[in-house]
């Protein structure tokens, strides 16, 4: 694979990372380059590891990864969008309350985890190919880094823009991501 090819399949693996940051920044107080680096790290760091895990499981067996990949990420995607909506609209309705200043690890590597399962399923695909896993990694975490990292900093912007309705908005992009995927997978099949 070229490195134009790897570089644009980053791109492709990044976009969930990004949609999903976009909406966890402007759920934020006005997060600065430190929070929105440290969002995007995280999710770097989750999407650098799928491929490598999708890449060694699909050795073994590529067809029992597959088949399950897009119902773990809607499910977690859901559950996860459907909590902010509910936090929102909680909001909503008590007095206004200053929004987080930062979003919990667990939380963060939860949403990550559940953006890159279609990168562990192209790493999976990538075992059958001749690619040098360690650099098509490499490639997508630092894509995932930057694009995450920038869907913070716009996500700061959107934020003051959606008021209190921002948490709200995230979640249902969220939720958007885990249909998208859950769509994606089951088109062939309709």
């Amino acid at each position: 694979m070229t490195f134009v090819a790897t570089l644009i399949l980053a791109l492709g693996m990044s976009m969930d990372a990004f949609a999903a940051a976009l909406g966890k920044g402007a759920a934020l107080q006005r997060p600065g380059f430190r929070e929105a680096l440290r969002t995007g790290l995280i999710f770097g760091g989750i999407e650098m590891v799928t491929p490598l895990v999708g890449w060694a499981i699909g050795l073994a067996a590529s067809r029992y990864i597959m088949a399950w990949d897009h119902w773990v990420a809607f499910f977690l995607l859901v559950f996860l969008g459907g909590r902010m909506v509910l936090e929102g609209f909680r909001q909503t309705a008590a007095e206004p309350c200053e929004p987080p200043q930062q979003h919990s690890f667990l939380v963060l590597a939860t949403t990550a985890v559940a953006t890159s399962l279609d990168a562990l399923a192209v790493g999976v695909g990538l075992a059958f190919l001749q690619v040098n896993i360690i650099v098509t990694a490499l490639t997508i975490g630092a894509a995932t880094t930057v694009m995450a990292t920038a869907g913070v900093l716009i996500g700061r912007f959107i934020g003051p823009v959606l008021g209190k309705w921002a948490e709200v908005t995230g979640g249902v992009v969220l939720i958007a991501i885990g249909c998208k995927i859950l769509s994606d997978h089951l088109a062939p099949f309709s």
